[in-house]
């Protein structure tokens, strides 16, 4: 699939398989995490998108970090950084987060301005501090709770709340806001090869460590959008997640001796 058609059908692989979700299509076990309960279907998600990362994403991305200098990898990730912190400014406001948005926004006028369109970082060299927020994270400071796991084609993990969310993303994000065809599929693909570049490393080690792939995706994603989020969403999110009966205690054991 080109990079033409993953942008063009982005927001319908979102809304076809929340749609899934609302339906129940996916039977589920007894033993079912119950976070996930379209297992079924998520792991063939999942083995869907491995297979095409094996097959297309890593080697191109492979490629691009053997030939691209570091110093321009570096850049390329600035700029798209960049790109994302004037979202980010948006969902910190819509969030209440004042001091968030208003330093997000001098991140934007700072890289813009001084750091050459976002190429060079000079923001966090003056300690401009950076505040990722996406619409996903804003539903769930309101409130909103995660619901069932997802596993997207191409776009990878996910749940309900999320998908919505990044429907709302993709408007706000700039890139696909440019009306010249081929300037917004290269700056797409540009994008997703780069950031595939800079986890190599970390898919390598994924590789090599976890005995169920999909499985340690799953509670890595989950547990990460909880500490994202915080609060009260948190807390529920997290009640949502474990089997009837358990206990809230942390699922790392480690992070209980911080």
């Amino acid at each position: 699939m080109t990079t033409k058609i993953i942008i063009k059908k982005r927001a319908g692989w979102a809304g076809a398989v929340l749609a899934l979700v609302l339906l129940q299509g996916c039977a589920t076990g007894p033993s079912a995490n119950p976070a996930d309960p379209l297992e079924p279907f998520n792991r063939t998600m999942f083995n869907f998108n491995d297979s095409v990362d094996r097959a297309v994403v890593k080697p191109v991305a492979t490629a691009y970090r053997d030939v691209t200098p570091a110093l321009v990898r570096t850049g390329v990730t600035n700029f798209f950084g960049n790109i994302s912190d004037v979202w980010s400014t948006v969902n910190n406001l819509l969030q209440g987060k004042g001091q968030a948005a208003t330093e997000s926004l001098f991140r934007v006028t700072t890289n813009t301005i001084w750091g050459v369109g976002g190429i060079f970082d000079v923001a966090s060299d003056l300690k401009i501090p950076k505040h990722s927020e996406d619409f996903g994270q804003t539903l769930g400071v309101w409130g909103v709770g995660s619901g069932p796991y997802l596993v997207l084609p191409l776009l990878g993990p996910s749940s309900a709340r999320d998908s919505v969310g990044s429907l709302v993303d993709y408007q706000g994000d700039l890139v696909s806001r440019i009306d010249h065809v081929s300037t917004r599929n290269s700056l797409t693909a540009l994008r997703l090869v780069n950031a595939r570049a800079n986890v190599l490393g970390a898919g390598d080690v994924l590789d090599q460590a976890a005995l169920d792939k999909y499985s340690f995706t799953r509670e890595i994603y989950l547990q990460r959008r909880r500490s994202l989020i915080g609060g009260p969403s948190a807390e529920k999110e997290e009640r949502y997640d474990l089997p009837e009966g358990a206990s809230a205690a942390p699922a790392n054991p480690a992070s209980a001796a911080k």
